[in-house]
């Protein structure tokens, strides 16, 4: 196999745990046949002859990983933002996410998002299609264009939509799901398929049964809901009165962690009980501070999940965020949490730029594995950020240029990006 090997010479910023950041000024990192192979001051000796791109003081940073982003609703960005969870799904979200019925409208509108996608500062990403096969499909086919490493889901909803956007039966759901994993299971090199029931409101028990066989058979990830609106989690009880919290609907079908790796968009509710579950199993939250804001569902107690230990990372929510560079979600996420700190629990300190930087790199990165990083061995997933794009009379830290660019995110600030080693951008 030949040797691919490459270095970047830059500002090399990276989390070395969640509360600490590495900033190596005038530093390289090396990519060796797609993986990071290290961070130096000076390149040892073994690689001066490789061949290297010089950024100047430019930072350079990991790919950064959005949990749970809608790619139907890019179209309709800032739409409907008066109205809380339920009422805009039913306004807003349904109708128009039964136009990618249309494969014409479909491929138009996936067109955009893709290659908007792909000028921002993510490199992977969890993905909510719809319920149309085609529609996906078209989707999966222009992500993987771009080289973003991404997981793609068919949504599943036989209940609860509405008359233009639900499946007929759970057996019909299914079917499709099935028939869309057998086309796309191993035939994309840089997305893969995650199974995606919508949330347990649009899931009848017979339609959970059959993708929990699916999830068994094919050992598939899992992308869902959880607790984002108080009104949802009051529905979810009527709808399964024999659970005593809303994460043990997914549970009792096992679609919540442990030997199913699950991600769990929001979680702004949870109730110690789902927390403690959440965190026995493994479930990855994707916390979206933008959405929820917009959306008036309240603040997740980040700061509660972090100290705990459970897995958290960012998720822009397009369209119930309005963005999705994950840069914009780390100053949300900070900013949510200092008013948690302010409003409603003063034990819970308000999230740092380390903190939330990690969140939005390895925290979410992990859910691929090994990503998110520049940590040796970890897949080379790397930004440059051009921070000229700031102007200032003001000699700036590195960490004084990183907490700008987050807090000022704008896709004009990339001027370079790497995924598994390879240059897309």
């Amino acid at each position: 196999m030949s040797r691919e090997i490459f270095a970047l010479k830059g500002t090399i910023c990276y989390s070395t745990s969640p509360t600490e950041l590495s900033i190596t000024e005038g530093g390289y990192v090396v990519c060796e046949n797609g993986h990071c192979a290290g961070v130096f001051p000076e390149l040892p000796d073994r690689y001066r002859q490789i061949p290297c791109t010089d950024f100047g003081d430019e930072l350079i940073i990991p790919g950064l990983t959005d949990l749970h982003i809608h790619a139907p609703q890019y179209t309709f960005r800032a739409s409907g933002m008066d109205l809380e969870l339920l009422d805009w799904l039913n306004t807003i979200t349904f109708p128009q996410e039964a136009r990618y019925e249309d494969t014409e409208f479909a491929r138009a509108a996936y067109t955009i998002f893709a290659e908007d996608l792909k000028k921002g500062p993510n490199t992977r990403a969890c993905i909510f299609g719809t319920l149309h096969v085609p529609a996906t499909e078209i989707l999966m086919e222009l992500l993987n264009q771009t080289g973003l490493k991404t997981m793609v889901g068919k949504v599943n909803m036989d209940r609860n939509g509405s008359p233009v956007l639900q499946e007929t039966s759970a057996q019909t759901s299914a079917d499709a799901t099935l028939s869309w994993l057998e086309d796309t299971l191993t035939k994309f090199k840089n997305v893969k398929p995650i199974l995606t029931p919508r949330f347990i409101p649009s899931c009848s028990d017979e339609l959970m049964e059959k993708l929990s066989a699916l999830q068994q058979k094919y050992h598939l990830p899992v992308q869902s809901h959880l607790s984002e609106n108080l009104g949802e989690i009051a529905w979810v009880q009527e709808l399964c009165p024999d659970t005593h919290f809303y994460g043990e609907a997914y549970s009792r079908f096992g679609l919540f962690g442990g030997d199913c790796p699950t991600i769990m968009a929001h979680c702004v509710h949870s109730s110690d009980e789902e927390i403690a579950l959440m965190k026995k199993q493994g479930v990855y939250i994707a916390h979206c501070p933008q959405s929820n804001t917009n959306l008036s569902s309240g603040i997740a107690p980040v700061r509660q999940y972090l100290d705990e230990g459970l897995h958290v990372g960012l998720g822009s929510d397009v369209a119930g965020g309005t963005c999705s560079s994950i840069l914009r979600a780390m100053a949300d996420a900070i900013q949510v949490s200092k008013l948690y700190w302010r409003l409603i629990d003063s034990s819970m300190k308000p999230l740092t730029l380390e903190e939330a930087f990690y969140m939005g790199t390895e925290g979410g990165g992990s859910f691929f594995g090994k990503a998110g990083s520049f940590k040796e061995g970890y897949e080379f997933d790397a930004v440059v950020l051009n921070s000229s794009t700031i102007p200032t009379p003001l000699k700036l830290s590195p960490k004084d240029r990183l907490e700008r660019l987050v807090y000022l995110s704008d896709d004009r600030n990339i001027s370079a990006k790497y995924t598994a080693g390879r240059k897309i951008l």
